[in-house]
Formats: C-alpha cells, sequence, structure tokens
C-alpha cells in the first residue's frame, strides 16, 4: 500500500515520506474515532446487561456522548500534585497513548493494506505491549502517592505474570505457521473457518483472550485501579487530557489485542466461508474486532473482580503450567505429523 502511494506522489524520497504519513493518519484517525465509540459500546453493553439506559442524552442514542466527555476533559485545568515529579507525571500518559497507536503500525487490514508488513510483526506486537507498563509504573511513581504507587506494581506484577503465558501462546502458533508475519499467519488461514487457529488451538486462544484482558487491566482483571482500596490506583492524581490519554491508551490496547486476537486465530481479513470472499476485507478485521470487544465488555459487566491473590494464582499456577505444556504437546505434534522441520 505504501508502495502504491508513494507511486501515485511520484516516487521519489519526498513522495515515499508523504505516503506513510498518509497511511499513518489513514490509521490513526479512524482508530481514535473507533476509541470514542468503543467507549460507548462499552458503556450500553453494561447497561443493557444489567437493565440501564446508559448514555441516551448527547445526540441521537447517546452517540455523541464520549465526544462531550473528550471536551469537558479538554477545557478543564491539568493540576499536578505539588509533590509530585513533574517531568515524568506528565510524560506517564503520553508514553501510554504513544505506545497504544504504534503498534497497528503491523496489523495487517487485508492483502497488501499493512503500514509495514515486517516478519517479525508478531515479536513486534510484544514488545510494544511489554513497553505499555512503563507508563502506568512512571504514573505510579511520579503521583507521589501512596495508591498511585501501589496500583503502579499491582501492574506491573500483573502484566510481567500474563505475558508469560500469552509469549507461550505465540510460540505455538508461530511455529505452526513457520513465521512470525502477521500476514503469513492470516494467509495461512485462508480456505474458511475450519482452517481457521481458533479450532485447532483453542486452549491457546482461551489463555490468549483472558491473558490479553488482564494485559490491558480490564475486569475482572482491574486491580490496578481498584477503587475499594486504591481509589483509582495509578491515575488517582491525574485530571483533565493527561487522564483523558491514559482512557484512550486503555481502549487503544484493548482494540489492539482485539485485532491480534483475530489475525491470530480467527483468519484476520478473510471471510467465514469462501463464497462470503466478496465481502472486502477491512469489514471483515472490523467485524471480528467488534466481536471480540464485545466479549470484553461483556466478561466486564458480569464477572466479579479477583482478588489480587487469585489474579497471580491464576497467570502463575494455571496458565504457565498449562501453556508451556501446550508448547510441548503442540510442537511434538507437529514435528510427529510433518508441520514443523519441513
Amino acid at each position: 500500500m505504501v508502495e502504491w502511494l508513494a507511486g501515485l506522489y511520484g516516487g521519489t524520497d519526498a513522495a515515499w515520506f508523504f505516503s506513510i504519513i498518509t497511511w499513518i493518519l489513514v490509521i490513526v484517525a479512524p482508530l481514535l474515532l473507533g476509541v470514542a465509540f468503543a467507549v460507548y459500546a462499552d458503556r450500553k453493553i453494561w447497561a443493557a446487561m444489567q437493565l440501564r439506559r446508559g448514555p441516551n442524552v448527547v445526540g441521537p442514542f447517546g452517540l455523541l456522548q464520549s465526544f462531550a466527555d473528550g471536551l469537558k476533559l479538554f477545557i478543564k485545568e491539568t493540576i499536578v500534585p505539588a509533590g509530585a515529579n513533574k517531568g515524568i507525571f506528565i510524560l506517564a500518559p503520553m508514553l501510554t497513548f504513544v505506545l497504544a497507536l504504534i503498534g497497528w503500525a503491523v496489523i495487517p487490514w487485508g492483502e497488501g493494506a499493512v503500514l509495514a508488513d515486517i516478519n517479525v510483526g508478531i515479536f513486534y506486537i510484544f514488545a510494544i505491549s511489554s513497553l505499555g507498563v512503563y507508563g502506568i509504573i512512571m504514573a505510579g511513581w511520579a503521583s507521589n502517592s501512596r495508591y498511585a504507587f501501589l496500583g503502579g506494581l499491582r501492574s506491573a506484577a500483573q502484566m510481567v505474570s500474563y505475558e508469560v503465558s500469552m509469549g507461550f501462546v505465540l510460540v505455538t502458533v508461530i511455529s505452526y505457521a513457520g513465521s512470525p508475519s502477521l500476514s503469513e499467519l492470516v494467509h495461512m488461514q485462508s480456505g474458511g473457518i475450519w482452517n481457521w487457529n481458533f479450532l485447532w488451538f483453542f486452549p491457546m486462544f482461551v489463555i490468549f483472550l483472558i491473558s490479553a484482558m488482564a494485559e490491558t487491566n480490564r475486569p475482572p482483571f482491574d486491580l490496578p485501579e481498584a477503587e475499594a482500596e486504591l481509589v483509582a490506583g495509578y491515575q488517582v492524581e491525574y485530571s483533565s487530557m493527561a487522564f483523558a490519554l491514559f482512557w484512550l491508551g486503555e481502549y487503544g490496547n484493548i482494540l489492539l489485542m482485539c485485532a491480534l486476537t483475530s489475525v491470530l486465530f480467527f483468519g484476520g481479513w478473510y471471510a467465514p466461508i469462501p463464497a462470503l470472499d466478496f465481502i472486502p476485507g477491512p469489514l471483515w478485521m472490523i467485524a471480528k474486532i467488534c466481536f471480540f470487544f464485545f466479549i470484553f465488555a461483556w466478561v466486564k459487566a458480569t464477572v466479579p473482580r479477583y482478588r489480587y491473590d487469585q489474579l497471580m494464582r491464576l497467570g502463575w499456577k494455571v496458565f504457565l503450567p498449562v501453556s508451556l505444556a501446550a508448547v510441548v504437546f503442540y510442537t511434538g505434534w507437529g514435528v510427529a505429523f510433518g508441520y514443523i522441520g519441513k
């Protein structure tokens, strides 16, 4: 896609630069719009499951509520605590927001519709998600608050715990596909729903989906910001747009995990049956992202929050041994039947 745009602009060095900028805007602008409507959808799904109305005043059906909330935060004053480390305090939400955006550079939306189709795309995503914890740690430490500091420590421990299991899940899928390229992982699942990875790697799919919820601090794993013990955790001292950047980063990461789940296990841009391939691939990707976001919202509305010891026990005593055993099983099965080592 970048090559096509560069040719359209004239093929010069400047054309390549403007083609990359154009493609970035094509990704980022709809993503930010999607985040606004994801917040709205999250609130409406939660309300519907609890027999409430949810946002229904600002705009038709309340569709403009997220924009009204964003405007309210934008015009508020940013307050920095007197004892805070001001530089790191301000940098933390910016880092969280930027890291939530740059992960989308390698997500394929269709055949050739990707900003950077690198052959280590899955490792790039894993590295970006690992860096995301730094923004929360920085926010917790720089706030000079016990509640914020404990929230940052909780988040660091939680993300490290569940990233190990996610890493083993990725090992099983990569070993079967023979490539860490996200586009190759999608091509491997062409031909219909019976070729999608979630059928062959169902235990890995379940572990990955639950770990993605823990990785993004979604309920029932939102212990870093639990209001009952930590008021709002690492966000407790933030206001105005600094607070909004944390929210944008969180929902951007949630949508990124939904997109990655679609690519790894649900055929990416491919239709469930070949007869539906006439529908453009990006529409299938958007539909699958919405489906997984609904699951995230569904779990948020129905599952009570874990205790912190239960959260850590699930990661280290259940997911870690199960995912490690699955690596041994799937790789052994692949070598035995010729899927690996060709």
